[in-house]
């Protein structure tokens, strides 16, 4: 296989990198923003550019209003673009340079919460909102979206709050299925963070990163008077920011596993703990099947606040009369299972008992087969080709296609391998990619990074075991640093463009392990091979020695699992989307 110039096997040769940064400066002080009249002069000429066409004016008369709106609407979109930038410098601020395993994490002054929701006048608001609650280490994120989905298929007006976002901070913050508008994002932002900003101090700072993602969500959910807010827990439960309400409609825990041990502790029963802290007195709670050691500590919990603990089996394909899940792979089943006990628990708690699942034999109802069948979730399992090389070598058969998954967790690592080895084999590829298809050989890429807080002795391992299993083998794995590790929130990522400030030690640690399993059963003690593994300074060069590669050798299909870490899942999207 011919390869690009990049970090090889003990070598350490630096490739030149030509991009540029941006960032956006904060102003002190800034008021809501008002309605700029521009947009009243387009929506005035939109009018009268519609009575021109009924023959009320003259065509030059139109044409020169066309050419009055077009002016102050590109203004317009151009201030909004800066102004946005301007509030991911401020989001940017607040992220806490202490890092996540410090030991004043757990709890870290968590009782601020409380000021913060008197602050932003919110303890009413979320005492009113009917909410459905949902912890876990694998698979929240995906059994929130189908809770939404199910009751959105019901005309219910819904709120989805998850994290992390892959392209747009916005993506965290969903009404009715739709990312927040960005004027809707900028408005609820600026009232939220001048209030805060006028309130806060030395003794109660500025809140964190997540615990104001969290606090805006509780703003934008009550300002637009949803009827069921679905909030994903962000990090373990009982410390989380989201566990300010009080008294949620029902709670739900997903499948556990090991993460953010350096937090949650070193065992399940450890972690299920932490998990169990969303559970409240009065509130039913279901979980996915566990464990024996997480299951006995979700029902110690349940059993102190008097509680029952249900366990929701996975959903058996039978009951959605044909449909196929809208989330690919055999583990979404687990989730939907769960999915489908929180939405009809909602819907019997809010007095709508004639539109649950009779019994769990019986098919689905129709609302709850949609639901299921039409959600959706970047990163999960996602198929997506190369347009670029597909496109411009459309004569020739070359292609690259990404399988994207945001695994991180050792669990999640054999169940993302499990996939990739099926649907590579199916060579299931939506009919819409079939000129991406080669029909000769292939080649397995790994395109991978984790966080720093991760063991990657915890995560290769299971990965390429199960890949084994199931007999696929890497060609290749190439280990890059995250985009967004450079411009946390700014929509113009983008590396150093220096290379003696680009830090590839870490890459280089996890070429290495990789390098030592591949070789294991050989005998051979930590050489490596610039023919299995190399390391590149950047994303963006990373993708091109793919392209390259694909472009110099048009009978090979180059199939590229992306994962370990959903930040990289978001900048491989942001660049593929470019």
């Amino acid at each position: 296989m011919r390869h690009c110039g990049a970090h090889h096997a003990g070598t350490t040769t630096y490739l030149p990198t030509t991009t540029s940064t941006s960032s956006s400066r904060a102003r002190p002080g800034r008021a809501p923003p008002m309605p700029h009249p521009p947009l009243v002069a387009a929506r005035l000429c939109r009018r009268l550019l519609c009575s021109s066409s009924r023959g009320l004016f003259p065509h030059a008369m139109a044409s020169s209003f066309t050419a009055a709106a077009a002016a102050p609407a590109a203004q317009q979109a151009g201030t909004q673009r800066e102004e946005y930038e301007e509030v991911l410098g401020r989001l940017s601020s607040l992220i806490t340079q202490k890092v996540r395993a410090h030991t004043g994490n757990m709890g870290n002054q968590w009782d601020l919460m409380e000021r913060y929701l008197q602050i932003l006048e919110l303890e009413e608001p979320i005492a009113r909102m009917k909410v459905i609650h949902v912890a876990g280490t694998k698979g929240k994120g995906s059994t929130c979206t189908f809770t939404e989905s199910i009751l959105r298929s019901y005309g219910f007006r819904t709120g989805l709050f998850t994290s992390p976002h892959l392209m747009d901070v916005r993506e965290r913050f969903r009404l009715d299925g739709v990312d927040i508008s960005e004027e809707k994002f900028l408005k609820y932002f600026w009232w939220c963070w001048n209030k805060l900003k006028e309130k806060t101090d030395d003794d109660t700072p500025m809140p964190a990163y997540f615990r104001f993602m969290a606090l805006l969500a509780f703003k934008i959910f009550s300002a637009e008077q949803v009827d069921v807010a679905v909030l994903e827990v962000g990090l373990g439960g009982r410390f989380d920011a989201t566990n300010v309400v009080k008294a949620p409609v029902v709670c739900g825990i997903s499948s556990l596993g090991y993460d953010h041990m350096e937090i949650l502790g070193n065992t399940l029963r450890e972690i299920a703990g932490e998990k169990a802290g969303i559970f409240k007195k009065g509130v039913p709670a279901y979980t996915s099947p566990q464990s024996e050691e997480a299951m006995a500590s979700l029902k110690q919990r349940a059993s102190e606040l008097g509680i029952s603990l249900q366990v929701s089996d996975p959903l058996k394909p039978h009951l959605l009369k044909d449909q196929h899940l809208g989330l690919q792979g055999e583990h979404q089943y687990i989730n939907a299972g769960l999915a489908v006990a929180l939405a009809s628990t909602w819907l019997e708690k809010q007095g709508h008992v004639e539109r649950m699942p009779l019994n769990r034999t019986d098919p689905l109802p129709d609302e709850f087969i949609k639901g299921l069948s039409s959600a959706s979730l970047q990163g999960r399992a996602q198929i997506v080709p190369d347009s670029q090389v597909n496109s411009e070598e459309k004569d020739r058969d070359c292609s690259v296609v990404f399988y994207l998954d945001g695994a991180h967790s050792p669990e999640s690592m054999e169940i993302c391998a499990t996939w990739f080895s099926r649907v590579t084999k199916e060579d299931r590829v939506p009919s819409s990619m079939e000129q991406s298809r080669t029909g000769g050989k292939s080649r397995k890429i790994l395109l991978f990074n984790c966080m720093s807080v991760r063991d990657p002795m915890r995560l290769l391992p299971h990965l390429v075991d199960t890949s084994t299993q199931n007999g696929l083998s890497f060609d290749l794995a190439l280990f890059v640093p995250n985009q967004s590790q450079y411009n946390k929130l700014g929509s113009n990522t983008s590396a150093p463009a220096e290379p003696e400030k680009i830090d590839l030690s870490w890459q280089l640690s996890l070429q290495s392990v990789w390098e030592k399993l591949l070789h294991a059963d050989k005998g051979v003690n930590g050489v490596n091979s610039s023919e299995t593994s190399q390391v590149f300074e950047s994303l963006p060069l990373a993708i091109e020695c793919l392209r390259k590669m694909a472009r110099e050798d048009p009978t090979t299909s180059y199939q590229v699992l992306v994962t370990g870490s959903l930040h990289l899942i978001g900048d491989v999207l942001r660049l593929l989307k470019k």
